[in-house]
């Protein structure tokens, strides 16, 4: 299945396609309790998926390699990402359901988190060639086990960068680690892969598996290591809605930055931003920002 598509793409976004079901709620609810939600929406989510939509919010060329089905979720999803720009010839649609989640979020923002996938939606090896894709970054969230450790060592073959979202321990997270050159952790990824306790010892054993290593610590900013030393960043004040989606935000504007060469702590500071502003607005695909609102926030903490 090649990708038909006359320019090069900026960002090549391999793994999760979700359909979100978000509802607004005052609290989480107790065990065998019912509650009722203030508002619903319905959106496109999943890691890579939103990061694609983040890329091409951002001016950039995007591409999605996942799977969505052939359902009134799959079909809303697809169409949300081809009306944004993002390239959807390598998303693969077939008769298993698409996967869902379930999203709750309070009003401080903090949310409830439900997700399903049919294991037979999974892509088989060999089922989607990127072979002759001319893309400047792959970004995979390891949601597709079965094709990303190969296509990940094409990249490195023919000298593509490659950024992993490691959002949580699982096969295809712990197989990519070491095989990509930008990890890009949560620190319960961080913590947990490394067995250590606190995250600059768990940055250190890091570096050993990717050359550009980052933890992002939510609300408390991120840790970074690589060739040129390390650090760290604060993270933005905002008043967050829902923090559903910033971490996928955060990555997709990160490898935006590093399609196009954007110097290192520039890019760090561009990615929080974005990923502050997804906060910001119910529902993670609705709160993704574009270049001039990003653009615009970074001008006002500038002052």
């Amino acid at each position: 299945m090649p990708l038909h598509h006359t320019s090069p793409i900026d960002v090549l976004c391999v793994g999760a396609g979700t359909y979100d079901l978000v509802y607004s709620v005052d609290r989480h609810p107790q065990p065998d309790e019912k509650i009722r939600a203030n508002s619903f929406i319905g959106c496109g989510g999943g890691p890579a998926a939103n990061g694609a939509v983040t890329v091409a919010r951002l001016g950039l060329q995007a591409a999605f390699v996942g799977y969505l089905g052939n359902d009134i979720f799959g079909n809303a999803h697809i169409d949300e990402l081809r009306q944004v720009g993002v390239n959807t010839d390598l998303v693969v649609r077939g008769e298993y359901s698409s996967a869902l989640s379930v999203v709750m979020v309070k009003p401080d923002g903090s949310r409830a988190l439900v997700n399903y996938r049919t294991p037979e939606s999974f892509l088989a090896a060999g089922s989607v060639d990127c072979s002759t894709v001319d893309t400047r970054v792959i970004l995979f969230d390891g949601h597709e086990p079965c094709i990303s450790p190969m296509l990940a060592r094409s990249a490195r073959h023919r000298g593509i960068i490659t950024v992993l979202d490691a959002g949580s321990i699982h096969s295809g997270t712990e197989e990519l680690a070491s095989l990509v050159d930008y990890l890009v952790c949560s620190e319960r990824f961080g913590l947990d892969f490394t067995g250590e306790s606190a995250e600059n010892r768990a940055l250190e054993k890091l570096g050993s598996y990717a050359s550009n290593v980052i933890i992002t610590l939510g609300e408390r900013g991120l840790a970074w290591k690589n060739s040129s030393g390390s650090g760290r960043l604060q993270a933005y004040k905002v008043k967050a809605v829902d923090t559903t989606g910033a971490g996928d935000v955060f990555h997709g504007a990160l490898a935006a930055c590093l399609a196009q060469k954007r110097e290192w702590l520039e890019s760090l500071a561009y990615a929080s931003a974005a990923g502050a502003l997804c906060c910001m607005k119910t529902g993670a695909r609705l709160g993704i920002p574009t270049k001039e609102e990003v653009e615009e926030f970074l001008k006002t903490q500038e002052g």
